[in-house]
């Protein structure tokens, strides 16, 4: 590999960059609208990055705080030489893990563990709720424990994607549910469900409606677990299809968490194409690392 130079022009850079990643949603089925809106969610902070050239090819990289921890990340990496120079950028930064997110294929990150996935799919335009599942509002009263019960299964997903430890994969979970459900139950754009079948609640549901343009997320789609394998897994995916379009929507998109083997397989079989897929690696620290800086790039 030709050695490595720091990019301060990038304009032809960037234009490159947003063409790959809407080549990938586009890829994924996504209309144009949605592509975009996916665009302008990973470019956020993009200023800050550093991008560096070899001659044939880009690297675009940055470190920042996750959870009290240094994390680099490749944004951009268009020829696979240059992974050992963002690896080494990220560590000589301070980083003590690196992480990708990807469109199109794991590429040159095949060997990076899976930490998750956002899957996504066109719903059908009169989904039907499966023979025997009634679906209900969640009330109010049934809010709290729902809540906790939510919290502890988030926690326990991070924790089993190898990401983070139980700690952090706690204040993780503190943040995100305050920054989904600032007003709990009473939050505008999200509905919980209760799915009941032979007079039993068997599981519950979380959407939010609006979460991109023409998109309905599926925070969950829970089984409870002395009900599962009932065949209740593919019931939860056409509850979500019909709150989708309840939500007055046409595409459901949801997360899973790295290491959920099951869940990975009904979703192929279900036809949910992976839209992003988030993988990362520990890394040694570098002698001479420089502390990182704190930001918000995503």
């Amino acid at each position: 590999m030709s050695e490595m130079e720091i990019v301060t022009e990038r304009a032809e850079w960037r234009g490159g960059f947003e063409e790959r990643l809407l080549a990938g949603y586009r890829g994924a089925g996504c209309p144009e609208p949605l592509a975009r809106a996916l665009l302008e969610r990973a470019a956020q902070g993009m200023d800050g990055w550093t991008v560096a050239t070899d001659g044939t090819g880009w690297v675009a990289v940055s470190v920042s705080e996750d959870n009290g921890v240094p994390v680099g990340r490749i944004h951009d990496l268009t020829f696979p030489e240059g992974r050992a120079w963002a690896e080494r950028w990220c560590a000589e930064h301070g980083a003590r893990r690196v992480e990708v997110r990807l469109t199109g294929g794991a590429g040159a990150f095949a060997d990076y563990p899976v930490r998750g996935q956002n899957r996504i799919r066109a719903v059908a335009r009169e989904p039907q709720l499966p023979p025997g599942l009634t679906v209900r509002r969640l009330t109010e009263e049934e809010y709290p424990a729902w809540y906790a019960g939510e919290e502890a299964a988030y926690v326990a997903d991070i924790v089993r994607a190898g990401a983070l430890t139980p700690e952090q994969a706690k204040e993780k979970s503190d943040r995100d549910f305050a920054l989904h459900l600032p007003q709990g139950y009473r939050t505008p754009g999200h509905a919980f469900y209760a799915m009941e079948a032979g007079g039993q609640v068997i599981g519950t549901g979380w959407v939010n409606h609006g979460f991109l343009p023409g998109v309905t997320f599926g925070f969950s789609l829970e089984v409870y677990e002395e009900h599962r394998g009932k065949g209740y897994g593919r019931a939860a995916m056409a509850v979500g299809e019909w709150a989708t379009r309840q939500g007055g929507d046409e595409a459901m998109m949801f997360n899973v968490f790295g290491g959920n083997d099951v869940a990975m397989s009904l979703y192929d079989s279900t036809g949910f194409a992976v839209l992003e897929e988030f993988r990362s690696v520990d890394l040694p620290v570098a002698a001479g690392a420089v502390p990182a800086p704190v930001s918000a790039v995503q």
